[in-house]
C-alpha cells in the first residue's frame, strides 16, 4: 500500500461503494441499503461509517448525518492493484496480466479490447 494511502477493509469498501455509486447520502440511507443488499445490521453499518470517518475516508456533515466520500474509487483501485502486484506478483504487472489471461478462454472481441488497452500505453 502506498505511503499515506488509507487502508480500507472489505466491509469498509462496501460502505464506500454506496457513496461512490450514489454520492453524498445520509448514513441512514447507507445503512438501509446495506441491510437490503447484504442483510447487515444497521449498527454494523454505523460502526463502519464511523471507522471510515476516523480514517479520513468519509466526511460527516449535519443535519441528518450526511456522508461524503473523501477518496475517489479510482484512487483506492490503483492502490489495491499496486499492493496486489507487489505482494503476490513480486512487483511485476506482466505476471499479473499473464495470470489473468490464463484464467479463461478469451473471445476475439475481448482480445481486441485488450490489444487496444495495451496499445494506448505505447
Amino acid at each position: 500500500m502506498e505511503e499515506g494511502m488509507i487502508k480500507l477493509f472489505d466491509s469498509e469498501l462496501k460502505v464506500m461503494d454506496i457513496l461512490w455509486r450514489e454520492g453524498i447520502s445520509p448514513a441512514k440511507h447507507v445503512a438501509d441499503t446495506l441491510t437490503r443488499e447484504l442483510g447487515w445490521n444497521k449498527n454494523t453499518t454505523y460502526t463502519l461509517i464511523k471507522r471510515c470517518i476516523s480514517k479520513g475516508a468519509i466526511e460527516r456533515t449535519e443535519p441528518n448525518f450526511m456522508c461524503r466520500a473523501l477518496i475517489a474509487k479510482e484512487e483506492v483501485q490503483e492502490a489495491e492493484t499496486n499492493e496486489l502486484i507487489n505482494k503476490i506478483f513480486d512487483g511485476s504487472a506482466d505476471k499479473l496480466f499473464a495470470s489473468l489471461l490464463s484464467r479463461k478462454k478469451l473471445s476475439a472481441g475481448e482480445i481486441e479490447k485488450l490489444k487496444k488497452i495495451v496499445g494506448d500505453f505505447d
